[in-house]
């Protein structure tokens, strides 16, 4: 039985890092669907396999690190010829999110997000810091082997940066969110998230491709969707707007039109992270609170229950241990 057992650890490893090189591919193909120009390299405004890379070791564990490493390179040898200089691009986008998990796991972070300091530590740590490690690395490797002028290391630094960490704030919160969901909401709560699906499938096309410039009108449908279904809500209306709005400026439409490549860059990832921070922040203290004034209640019930045995000269009812 030992001995079986054994054998099978490593045989669910394997599956484990296929599993996630799979999804790691998949996702990368997704992102690359949609591109950005900047000074001579191609960037994407949102590269969704580093969310479910830093997804799956969060998940699964470090272990199975080498699943992203095989995504890399099965990505990489889709779109270009492998050479021995992609083993850099492979080593920053495998060590980026192993880097995001580390320090998350540090800092107490927890998979529900069910606090403020899990959405901070998401953004400031796995999203912000860590994936510095794959914009380095990839950047500095096209300089390196002079696939890209030294003078516009910075311009693509900060959009391969930025694209990573918007993988990292849009698509990893989704994936914890599947994984730690629990019960089914009742049939009103339903209803009421029928209607906002069919207002945000309605107005989230018209921000994003009007020429008014009216990208703020997203806000208040992030705000309703974070009040009401927290982060399943608003990460799911952020996702819908992060991807017309890359829809929209990779086809130089509505309020991208007429901007030069650096501007719809940066108008993007603005609008784009400011989003992100804003559904994901604002959900994480929504959900904290909710949780703080359930223990509250909790607690005064029991307390009102021990009162009431000592009034009536009864031993108080031994505590559940099981909820401290």
């Amino acid at each position: 039985m030992v001995a079986s057992r054994d054998l099978r650890r490593p045989a669910v490893i394997v599956l484990q890092a296929l599993a996630v090189a799979a999804c790691y591919y998949a996702a990368g193909r997704l992102g690359l669907i949609r591109q950005l120009v900047v000074e001579s390299a191609v960037v994407t405004p949102v590269f969704p396999a580093s969310g479910v890379a830093v997804a799956a070791l969060l998940i699964l564990g470090l272990h199975v690190w080498p699943g992203v490493a095989v995504g890399t390179l099965l990505l990489i040898a889709s779109i270009a010829p492998v050479h021995w200089d992609v083993l850099g691009t492979i080593a920053g986008n495998t060590l980026a999110p192993v880097c995001a998990c580390l320090l998350l796991r540090r800092a107490g972070f927890r998979l529900s997000l069910s606090r403020l300091r899990d959405g901070l530590a998401l953004v400031f740590l796995g999203a912000l810091t860590a994936m510095l490690v794959s914009s380095f690395a990839g950047v500095g490797l096209l300089v390196a082997t002079d696939k890209l002028p030294a003078g516009d290391f910075w311009p693509v630094w900060l959009a391969w940066w930025v694209g990573d960490a918007m993988g990292v704030l849009i698509v990893t919160p989704l994936l914890l969110m599947l994984y730690t969901l629990r019960g089914r909401p009742p049939l009103m709560r339903w209803k009421e998230a029928l209607l906002l699906s069919v207002i945000a499938c309605t107005l989230i096309p018209l921000a994003t491709h009007s020429t008014l410039s009216v990208l703020f009108l997203v806000y208040p449908l992030l705000i309703w969707a974070a009040l009401r279904f927290r982060l399943a809500g608003s990460m799911l209306c952020a996702l819908l707007t992060s991807v017309l709005a890359t829809i929209a400026a990779t086809d130089r439409v509505g309020p991208f039109a007429q901007l030069t490549r650096i501007e719809v860059m940066v108008k993007l990832q603005a609008f784009n992270g400011s989003m992100a921070l804003t559904a994901l922040l604002l959900s994480a203290v929504i959900t904290e609170q909710l949780n703080t004034r359930r223990s509250v209640e909790k607690a005064c019930q029991e307390l009102v229950e021990v009162l009431e045995h000592l009034t009536a000269g009864e031993p108080p009812p031994p505590r559940d241990r099981t909820d401290h």
